[in-house]
């Protein structure tokens, strides 16, 4: 069965549509639209396959973004923490903790742009891992963690002197301070902190694996897979606009260079590309980064266009055409940004 689209237009209309100003302009967090979701059955694995709950999933994040690409991401962030769990060996993690971020009881975060950095050789690790005895002691900063609130979990990667480790870790931990970062262009409901482990201790019930560069490698590309409808709803939302307008000023944005029908052709594309990537019997890294880079370039032209389209209006402070335009820096600024899919793309080509 799919997604019923109408159940999650209901939850999109009740919960999230009339917050969309407040989370853009007053950094507001829609904890509750998450949780909702959650309780409405949206996450839940059981009795699907692997294809059916990644077409499922990133149905949900696209319809999302349609409206608020900020709340996209946090369901990003929820997804990816879901991701870890769903993949980790350790058992007695999965059985603890995957119902409750299924159900929508709990809430998750990725923890990994840093070491998503790190991998693609950017920048050092950040958190060091000390081996003690029944698990690790944790220390180092996170710069920003998206997609956290009380009781939230979250993934970190630290270094513990042989190799890295994965760890899953929760924001009540009386050893993590956290510092909310809302001074973004766009995205401040994102509910993003800076981080800082001070000793804190995990032990090894939550050890999502003993190989965090391994477990990293296997679970990037569903990672990068799950950002792409970010962008797809943003541009959805972007062609909306501009037929929106079409009308204005006696039908002069028909001589623009940029139309809808040019960029719903585009969005098509992207869409049965990505349906054949997640059909495919293969994981494919390097056609999953180039879809996402492809997509973080089209989401750039449609909401210029919508811009432009739109006029004087659309630089109105609080617009639907600003949001999407700062939304779309965002997307492209997202953990792989686009400078680090350009390099990975091209490292990966040659590689092959």
């Amino acid at each position: 069965m799919a997604v019923d689209v109408e159940v999650l237009q209901a939850l999109i209309d009740e919960k999230l549509t009339p917050l969309v100003k407040k989370i853009d302009e007053e950094a507001y967090y829609a904890e509750d639209f998450l949780v909702a979701l959650g309780r409405a059955g949206f996450f839940h694995s059981s009795q699907k396959d692997e294809h059916k709950i990644l077409l499922d999933e990133l149905t949900i994040v696209q319809e999302t973004a349609k409206v608020c690409m900020t709340t996209a991401f946090c369901l990003w962030c929820h997804l990816a923490a879901l991701t870890y769990i769903r993949k980790t060996k350790n058992k007695q993690l999965r059985a603890e903790i995957l119902p409750l971020l299924e159900s929508g009881e709990l809430l998750g975060a990725t923890g990994l742009s840093n070491p998503m950095k790190f991998y693609a050789d950017l920048e050092k690790l950040h958190l060091s891992a000390e081996r003690v005895n029944g698990g690790y002691l944790v220390n180092g900063i996170l710069p920003a963690v998206s997609n956290l609130a009380d009781n939230h979990w979250f993934g970190a990667v630290a270094y513990n002197g042989e190799k890295e480790v994965m760890l899953f870790v929760n924001t009540d931990n009386p050893q993590i301070t956290l510092k909310e970062k809302i001074h973004f262009l766009g995205v401040n409901g994102s509910a993003t902190y800076t981080c800082k482990f001070d000793n804190v201790f995990v032990t090894d019930d939550y050890v999502v694996a003993q190989d965090a560069s391994g477990f990293v490698d296997m679970i990037r590309p569903t990672f990068v897979l799950y950002q792409i409808p970010l962008g797809f709803g943003v541009i959805e939302s972007s062609i909306i606009g501009i037929e929106k307008v079409k009308a204005k000023q006696n039908g002069c944005n028909e001589y623009l260079q940029i139309q809808a029908d040019e960029l719903a052709q585009k969005l098509q594309q992207l869409e049965d590309s990505l349906e054949t990537l997640v059909q495919s019997d293969e994981t494919d890294l390097q056609a999953i980064c180039q879809l996402r880079l492809q997509t973080v370039y089209a989401t750039l032209a449609a909401v210029q266009a919508n811009m432009l389209h739109n006029g004087s209006a659309g630089y109105i402070v609080g617009s639907a055409p600003s949001r999407k335009l700062r939304e779309a820096y965002f997307f492209a600024n997202l953990t792989p940004t686009v400078r680090q899919l350009e390099k990975m793309t091209k490292v990966l080509k040659v590689a092959e």
